[in-house]
C-alpha cells in the first residue's frame, strides 16, 4: 500500500481578469508550457481534458500551478469550484501535462543574447510565474531592442505593459548596457 499525500488546490487571482491560477501542493512541471488554443494541446493529456470544458479558452502550466483563461461572459464564481475539483483529480491521478516532456534550459546566440536570456530566466521568469504567466526571449537586434513573448495570464493583461517597461526593461538596461528597449510581441 502506498501512502500518497493529499492534493490541495487553491486559487489565486491574476492581474488579468480573464485568468485564474489554480495552485497545487505538488510540482506539476519543471519550466512552463503554454496551450493558447485547443489545437495546441494535442500533446498534453491534462490540457486536452481542460479544453473539453466549453468555458476554457487557454491553459498554461508552470511549476506547481495551472493558469486557466476563461471565455468572455463566463463567471469565475461558477467556474472555480468545477475547475478546482478537476485539477485536484487530474493531479491525484497523475494526468500528464506533456507526453515525454523533458525541458532543458539552453541559451543560444551571442554572449549578449545569452546574458539577456540568463537574466530573463533567473530574475524575470519567477516573478512573472507568480502572476500565472511566462516570458520567453525572442530576439535582440543591433539597435539594442529585446523582443520577448508574454504567455499565460501575461498575454493580454492590462498591467503587462507597465511590467514590461518599468520592470523588465529597467532591469535589462541596468544589467546589460547594450539594451535600449524591451518590446513584447503579441501572441
Amino acid at each position: 500500500m502506498s501512502l500518497t499525500a493529499t492534493v490541495n488546490v487553491y486559487t489565486e487571482i491574476t492581474p488579468n481578469p480573464a485568468t485564474m491560477k489554480f495552485i497545487t501542493n505538488k510540482l506539476l512541471i519543471n519550466g512552463s508550457k503554454d496551450f493558447a488554443t485547443k489545437e495546441s494541446a494535442q500533446d498534453s493529456p491534462f490540457a486536452r481534458e481542460l479544453f473539453k470544458f466549453s468555458f476554457v479558452d487557454g491553459v498554461f502550466f508552470a511549476s506547481n500551478f495551472v493558469t486557466v483563461t476563461k471565455v468572455a461572459g463566463a463567471d469565475w464564481d461558477d467556474l472555480v469550484p468545477i475547475l478546482k475539483e478537476f485539477v485536484k483529480g487530474a493531479v491525484e491521478s497523475e494526468l500528464k501535462i506533456v507526453d515525454n516532456h523533458k525541458e532543458e534550459v539552453i541559451f543560444e546566440g551571442t554572449d549578449i543574447e545569452k546574458k539577456i536570456q540568463q537574466i530573463l530566466h533567473d530574475y524575470v521568469r519567477p516573478a512573472v510565474e507568480q502572476d500565472g504567466g511566462a516570458i520567453h526571449y525572442k530576439s535582440f537586434d543591433e539597435a539594442g531592442v529585446v523582443t520577448v513573448v508574454l504567455k499565460g495570464s501575461c498575454s493580454g493583461c492590462p498591467s503587462s505593459t507597465i511590467t514590461l517597461k518599468a520592470g523588465i526593461e529597467n532591469l535589462l538596461k541596468r544589467m546589460v548596457p547594450e539594451v535600449t528597449e524591451v518590446v513584447a510581441e503579441a501572441m
